[in-house]
């Protein structure tokens, strides 16, 4: 990711201990961009400019709209003052557009959350079998990959503003990682990009910064990823979801401590080491 794409520079007054100075610091950039179908208008959401075309790759398969593996053709068609895309548009055959689309709403997906603008209850309801998945994962290898993630995760460190979404393989090799202001934004920009690099199907587990939304458990099983696991808390309905989605869940993800909340049957419970 390029630097100056997620940062911006900006002036403060700073208290501390009673001392009063002025600071510069780097603030996470929160930009909004606009996603043409064909032309049409259909969505806006804010994000962090850099890896838009992971990004919308990744919106575009997670919710229904094109779940094809063929390349799509985008094109960005205005830009900000800073030169970020402002609006993208993207070309799909009519015949290869998803039922979803036509069942959906014209939606403005904010940075903290995924299903703003989702018309009925109905709508986050997911069809489809759970993931059947009789592979067994060391805990130890769990915490292992937070530890690659969190080294990696350049913005945060930068701005302290970003969230985080890595994807591994079950022994622990990183394939991905992306960072957004959005949580939800991270996840689809790290689907995106194993998508667009044709290595979905090397992917077990997905690592996230932040808390477990409904919205990220149903991403990661439209990406048929059986093992899901949070630095922070899961809500009920993530956990709820998992259960009938046939996904791992795991959150708490601190150190040397983790909380697995479904199908644990699929964890090993070994010593975990540094």
């Amino acid at each position: 990711m390029n630097i100056s794409h997620f940062k911006k520079v900006y002036q403060g007054l700073k208290s501390h201990h009673g001392e009063v100075s002025k600071v510069e610091d780097h603030i996470v950039v929160e930009e909004a961009l606009q996603i043409n179908l064909n032309g049409k208008p259909f969505t806006v959401t804010m994000r962090t400019p850099g890896s838009d075309r992971y990004l919308i790759r990744g919106l575009l398969f997670t919710e229904g709209i094109y779940t094809g593996q063929d390349a799509l053709k985008m094109k960005a068609i205005e830009f900000t003052e800073e030169g970020y895309p402002a609006i993208v548009n993207v070309s799909i055959p009519p015949s290869e557009i998803g039922g979803a689309y036509y069942q959906t709403r014209s939606m403005l997906s904010v940075s903290s959350c995924g299903i703003c603008g989702k018309r009925e209850l109905t709508d986050l309801l997911q069809g489809g079998d759970p993931l059947n998945d009789e592979l067994k994962m060391e805990l130890s290898i769990i915490s292992k990959m937070f530890t690659k993630m969190k080294k990696l995760q350049v913005a945060f460190h930068c701005t302290g503003g970003s969230h985080a979404a890595a994807v591994f393989t079950e022994s622990g090799e990183l394939i991905a990682i992306q960072e957004d202001i959005g949580r939800h934004n991270a996840v689809d920009k790290v689907i995106g990009h194993l998508i667009n690099e044709g290595q979905l199907d090397k992917v077990k587990c997905i690592l996230v910064s932040g808390r477990i939304s409904y919205e990220i458990v149903s991403k990661t099983y439209k990406a048929g990823i059986s093992f899901l696991a949070a630095v922070s808390s899961p809500s009920s309905l993530s956990i709820e979801s998992a259960r009938g989605m046939g996904i791992t869940l795991m959150a708490f993800c601190r150190g040397e401590a983790i909380t697995c909340y479904t199908h644990e049957d699929r964890i090993v419970l070994t010593q975990l080491t540094p």
